[in-house]
């Protein structure tokens, strides 16, 4: 072999070895990327949010030295004068997409309170004496979750709303209701749950891991839920409770996405997402359109169908979920904001895009919904609701920067 020869040799050699080398990085980028992408698919969280590989037991939680951030007091806040914040969480058709819909929410925005909060508060009241019972409860498994709730809610109301909530140094006063509530007493005067209630707007809930991996509705205070009653639901697991209710896509969709985001959620980390639901009664408490509240069983088929607009009520839902750091319970805030659909369609863009959403239900969604009942009457009024905001002149291009998803 001569000198060239064995140059051209060195060199082809040194060409395959390059390509060589190229070929397995790319395999290995490739690799990594499906292996990311599979992972993300069977287990989607909030945008940003980034899970946590965990090698504990089920069942077992080694409490976190996490400490929720001081809350800013909301601004002007008055009890009198603060408005709900008007949450429209409907999107345009023509496709219905079923998810989880989680949002990274604000330490600060963890409860919100407004100028509905003395009705709410009496509400309340009034359902747990006549039936707590029945809307309250706290399984022993998670005594410890629920009173570690009570002491966040105890130490985080008087930072957010100063105005009405003054810390004590065992517990804190409603100044606006003149209640004191002492929270290091043993026994309690009543379930932690209960007390919970009475001091926000929110319906609350409380998840336990059991040593099976899986999550049970183990603790909750369900007193203006419409729709659901926590002795239906109460000791079942999360994807039984899902199951129960028929809920459109669980199965196919979100249960194991679902699953996974509770197995890995840290207390770090807090989400929240909204809902909505058409009613055909005003009732905040329990729509009774549906059934009796005692009755063995309820549904959409004992709903009066086509009723006049005026008995059509837009109930939407805030959410928030976030771990407990001693106890690793998480725990659910279900914020109810309930307006007469007469009302909701005064505003801008409103009437155009809730048809739209109504509209993109599937057989499924629709069933849920109870569509069946009010849809003829709630299409034709939205329809000519939208047609009076036109002929006044809105400008549908510019709707975007009027009004954003899910406000």
């Amino acid at each position: 072999m001569n000198l060239e020869t064995l140059h051209i040799s060195q060199h082809h050699i040194r060409n395959v070895a390059a390509a060589s080398a190229l070929t397995a990085a790319c395999i290995w980028i490739l690799a990594t990327v499906l292996r990311r992408w599979n992972i993300f698919k069977q287990s989607k969280g909030p945008v940003g949010y980034k899970y946590e590989k965990t090698t504990r037991k089920f069942g077992e939680w080694t409490p976190s030295d996490f400490k929720r951030p001081p809350a800013s007091p909301y601004p002007d806040w008055d009890v009198h004068t603060t408005q709900p914040i008007p949450y429209r969480p409907f999107r345009y058709g023509p496709k219905y997409f079923i998810t989880m819909g989680l949002r990274n929410m604000k330490w600060d925005e963890w409860i919100e309170l407004d100028n509905h909060y003395l009705r709410y508060h009496a509400d309340k009241a009034q359902r747990i004496k006549e039936r707590g019972d029945k809307c309250c409860a706290t399984a022993p498994e998670a005594w410890d979750a629920a009173i570690e709730l009570l002491e966040e809610l105890a130490s985080y109301l008087p930072e957010r709303y100063p105005t009405m909530f003054q810390k004590t140094p065992t517990g804190l006063t409603n100044l606006v209701t003149n209640e004191t509530f002492n929270i290091t007493q043993r026994p309690l005067p009543e379930d932690p749950m209960q007390t919970c209630a009475r001091l926000v707007q929110d319906d609350l809930a409380i998840m336990i891991e059991k040593p099976d991996g899986e999550y049970y509705l183990l603790a909750g205070a369900i007193l203006l839920a419409g729709f659901w009653r926590l002795s239906d639901k109460y000791g079942m697991r999360l994807s039984d409770i899902h199951y129960s209710g028929d809920v459109p896509g669980y199965k196919e969709k979100l249960e194991k996405g679902m699953i996974n985001f509770f197995r890995r959620l840290k207390p770090s980390d807090a989400v929240v997402r909204n809902n909505y639901f058409i009613q055909v009664d005003d009732n905040l408490a329990w729509s009774h359109s549906i059934g009796s509240e005692d009755s063995p069983s309820v549904s959409w088929n004992t709903a009066e169908k086509n009723k006049a607009i005026e008995h059509h009520f837009f109930r939407s839902e805030r959410q928030s979920l976030r771990r407990l750091p001693r106890s690793g319970g998480v725990v659910f805030t279900i914020r109810t904001y309930f307006e007469p659909i007469t009302e909701v369609v005064k505003e801008d863009y409103v009437p155009r895009r809730l048809a739209s959403a109504i509209r993109s239900w599937g057989e499924d969604v629709s069933r849920y919904k109870g569509k069946e009942k009010y849809g003829e009457v709630l299409l034709e009024y939205l329809d000519k609701k939208h047609e009076e905001q036109v002929a006044r002149g809105l400008d549908l291009e510019k709707e975007d920067e009027v009004r954003s998803y899910p406000l």
